[in-house]
This record gives C-alpha cells, structure tokens and sequence, in this order.
C-alpha cells in the first residue's frame, strides 16, 4: 500500500505542476503566433476506441462456441506551447476481455496504462534540453492460459517508473526524437508472491533447505542507464492515421549490451464520422523477464528465458476522435 500512496501523490504532484508551470510560462509569454490554432497555447486531442464482437450458436451443425469480445483504448494528448517552454503529456488505457463458451470465464486480453510527461526548453533551433517521466503498468490480474491457477502479473505488478534527462530533437509536427544518456528505470512488483518468484527482474526471496521463507522478495529494482525514444503521429492517407513509439533503454551497471525494446504502433482507419477499425501492435525485449515456454508440447512449463513478447489487437466499432 506504501507503494500505491507514492505513484499517487507523484501523480497528484505532477498535476499540480503542471497548472504552475502553465501558469508561469503564461505570464513570461503572452503572444505566440505559431499556437494559433490552439487556445491559451494548449493543443488537445485523441482518439477513442470500442469494439465489441459477438457469436451466438444455436444447434450449429458445423459446431463452435458463443463467444463475446470488447476491446476499448482510450489515447489522449495535451500538448502546452509557448515559445521557447513545451510541456507535452501522453495518457494511453487500453482493456479487452472474450467470454468463450456457456461455462467459462471472461478472459483479459488487453490490458494496459500508459502515462508520459515531457518538459522542455528551447536550446538551440530544433533541439529542447528537457526531462521525461514516464509511467506504465495494468489494472487486473493476469494467467497464462488455459492454467488460471497462478497469477503470472497483477494490478501494479509489474509496474515501470522511468525518469530521464536529456535532449528532444522535434523536426517537425508529429514527430520527435528524445535521447537521454542519464535515465532511472524503476521496476515494481505490488504482488508479494510475484516478487518472492522474482517476476520481471526483482530480487527473489530466499529459503532454507526446508523451504522456509528466510527473505521476501524485493517490490522495488531500481537501475540507472540511457534511454532513447521516438515518437511519430502522422496521417499517412486521408482518414488513415499512425502513431508509433519506440523506447529503447540500456542498463549502465547490468549487461548493457542487453538492450530493452518497447515498439508500440496504433493505426486508425476512419469509416465516418464514429465508426472506425483501430490496429494497436506491440513488441516488447527485456532480459529481465523470463517467459515460461511449454517446449515438449505437453501442458509442463520446462523451460524459461527472455524472449520477444508481441500483441495485436484489432478493434472494428465505435471510434471518435478529437
């Protein structure tokens, strides 16, 4: 809970800085001709999501089973310029769950909270000097499936606090490259038996040779390092949008060369004015996170290791955006 009463004061805090910093920059800075467009030099915008497909089967012949999937996501941005102070945030929640069968239980199959803060101040042309926190984790427990017996992940667990330093290099609208060669990457687990696993790079708990709990395993690894981040947001055709992230992170202390992959990509294609398919990928690296792997086929789990994790999620329904 200690945990818990932490993120939400930073982010409370974070809150409250913000509106100062709005509010400072405001009164250095009353004209900017280039925030034109947007009002007392905020640009806000997003795009919202929900898709729900169902299948309903009454003596099918052919077989099969009723299922119903919901899949919804939720992308903001609000954006603060004035000239040489930009303060830009990024706020993601994706959730999607499938019901499968007359007896069985509602299945998650995406889930995710995405928060980004970035400040910044002009230093020379299109270069900022600016720092980032970003914060990323879910909401419910999670199994690997068809064994809903142990939890491999939970609401917070794990959870990943990343703070940096360094220079965003902006060439133009929608996109942004952001280098940091001084990045502190938190990594918590709010589920002591996760952490007494030593899910997700935490340390482990340690036993006596009769399997008596002699430690707990650690909530909190903490690693120092170099980050790099790029964002792009462009609509490629009329009615069809991308966006792309990828965040790069290299642990100064502990195998650098093991380098952690984040690759997100959101693609919306607009039917009208509320109907639209979204397309969301994501591919995740971290040598941290062993991945348990039924290498023989036979339902035991034998073997485990980093590997590549990858998602897709494809969502046909209501879509607005903003």
């Amino acid at each position: 809970m200690a945990i818990i009463t932490r993120i939400f004061l930073a982010i409370c805090l974070l809150g409250i800085s913000t509106h100062g910093f709005s509010q400072m920059v405001e009164s250095e800075e009353t004209t900017d001709s280039s925030t034109a467009d947007s009002k007392d030099g905020w640009e806000l915008g997003g795009t919202t999501a929900l898709g729900v497909n169902h299948v309903s089967l009454t003596n099918w012949a052919a077989g099969g089973q009723n299922s119903i999937s919901i899949n919804g996501l939720l992308n903001l941005f609000a954006h603060y310029k004035k000239r040489k102070a930009l303060l830009e945030n990024y706020f993601d929640v994706g959730y999607g769950s499938i019901h499968q069968g007359m007896n069985a239980d509602w299945v998650k199959t995406d889930d995710k909270i995405d928060f980004t803060s970035k400040f910044g101040r002009v230093a020379s042309g299109k270069w900022y000097v600016a720092g980032l926190l970003n914060f990323k984790t879910q909401m419910a427990p999670g199994y690997n499936y068809p064994n809903d017996s142990v939890r491999i992940s939970n609401a917070l667990a794990p959870a990943y606090l990343l703070v940096a330093l360094g220079m965003d290099y902006k060439p133009g609208k929608g996109l942004t490259f952001y280098i940091s060669p001084l990045t502190s990457k938190i990594t918590i687990v709010n589920d002591q038996a996760l952490a007494n696993a030593g899910s997700f790079g935490v340390e482990a708990a340690t036993y006596d040779a009769a399997g008596n709990e002699l430690t707990p395993g650690k909530n909190v690894r903490a690693e120092v390092g170099g980050s790099i981040r790029m964002f792009v947001r462009k609509e490629v055709v009329k009615n069809i949008s991308v966006q792309t992230k990828l965040d790069l992170f290299s642990n100064y202390v502990e195998n650098p060369q093991n380098i952690d992959v984040s690759w997100e990509v959101l693609i919306s294609m607009k039917v009208n004015k509320f109907f639209a398919a979204t397309l969301s990928t994501h591919l995740i690296y971290d040598d941290d996170i062993d991945i348990a792997v039924d290498s023989n086929g036979d339902g035991v789990y034998d073997t485990s290791g980093p590997r590549v994790q990858f998602k897709e999620v494809l969502a046909l329904g209501f879509s607005y955006q903003f």
